[in-house]
């Protein structure tokens, strides 16, 4: 008996040195990420070229050519936001129609119901040749992009009315103190001390938390791809106080606004109106011995013309006789 147990105590350690190994692996593996992965992955999400200060890739992205209702081309194609929308519901949110409209999915709910390993399969091509990173991103990208959709996704739908565009129960002083503490000094106090452009056209803070309030709500959490900036998650935010940021930054011109028209009593004079009416007692004397005057006129051409009438005939019946 004795013999059998010396026999099987060597394999016995071989085994639970192999178990607590595996046990160490799938620990390490099932460890969410850091705070810093998550929003690297954040801005490898919104520009992965721009974020690694790499050249776009040329041509579109090979996937691209599966829907035809997005017509945008070039690096533009190679964003996971082009393709999946700021709020991450692809077809079923924001991008669900609109110049923006692929048809792609939804990766919020996709990445939910997968692991890491199973995101990691969709950005390498594993699943889908088409949908290849690896020649561009790093084993590190991959891992931070995968990171952040597991892990770093908000359904923002809670703090924004998908018609409207408005915050939900924002807190506006509290934003307004958030802000002014952070944001104020390279923005503006009104949001308009920084330009940037979009498709062509200048918009302000104020334009991007009125028109596209999930872009304002992921950049003000993660930052923007390729600039420096303070970012919410690594002070501490939370989704609420972005939430209540936004509603701050929802009061503050957009820079397309209308003029107000000013009250009558303030606008320029009118136009001098051309015949009508008289407006004032000289103009109407005026007008009044204009008439008088052409009157007077109208009548010695008369009287002269019968005068003259009367001549002709005179002379007529003279040399008649």
């Amino acid at each position: 008996m004795r013999l059998r147990n010396n026999i099987w105590l060597p394999f016995t350690f071989v085994m639970l040195g192999f178990a607590l190994v595996f046990a160490s692996g799938v620990q390490a593996q099932d460890e969410p990420p850091t705070e810093e992965d998550i929003i690297q992955g954040a801005v490898l999400y919104d520009n992965w070229f721009a974020a690694l200060g790499l050249d776009a890739p040329t041509g579109e992205m090979p996937i691209w050519a599966r829907q035809s209702t997005n017509t945008r081309s070039g690096p533009e194609t190679w964003r996971c936001v082009e393709c999946h929308g700021w709020d991450y519901r692809g077809a079923l949110g924001a991008y669900g129609s609109g110049s923006h409209y692929t048809g792609f999915p939804d990766v919020m709910s996709l990445a939910a119901e997968m692991s890491e390993a199973d995101i990691l399969a969709h950005l390498n091509g594993e699943n889908d040749p088409a949908h290849d990173f690896s020649p561009y991103l790093d084993e590190t990208s991959m891992r931070q992009l995968a990171a952040f959709l597991k892990y770093g996704v908000i359904d923002d739908s809670l703090y924004i009315d998908v018609v409207s565009l408005k915050v939900i129960g924002g807190d506006v002083d509290h934003g307004q103190s958030l802000y002014e503490n952070v944001c104020a000094e390279c923005h503006g106090t009104d949001g308009m001390q920084i330009v940037f452009r979009t498709e062509g056209v200048d918009e302000y803070l104020g334009t991007v938390a009125f028109r596209d309030p999930w872009r304002f709500l992921h950049r003000t959490r993660f930052g923007t791809a390729g600039t420096e900036m303070p970012v919410g998650a690594a002070l501490g935010w939370s989704p609420a106080d972005g939430r209540d940021v936004l509603a701050y930054a929802q009061t503050f011109p957009t820079g397309q606004e209308e003029s107000t028209p000013a009250p009558a009593v303030e606008q320029a004079e009118p136009a001098q109106q051309v015949g009508g009416p008289a407006v004032n007692w000289w103009t109407g004397f005026l007008t009044s011995l204009g008439a008088f005057l052409g009157a007077i006129g109208y009548a010695l051409v008369f009287i002269g013309g019968f005068v003259l009438i009367g001549f002709i005939v005179v002379m007529i019946l003279r040399r008649r006789k």
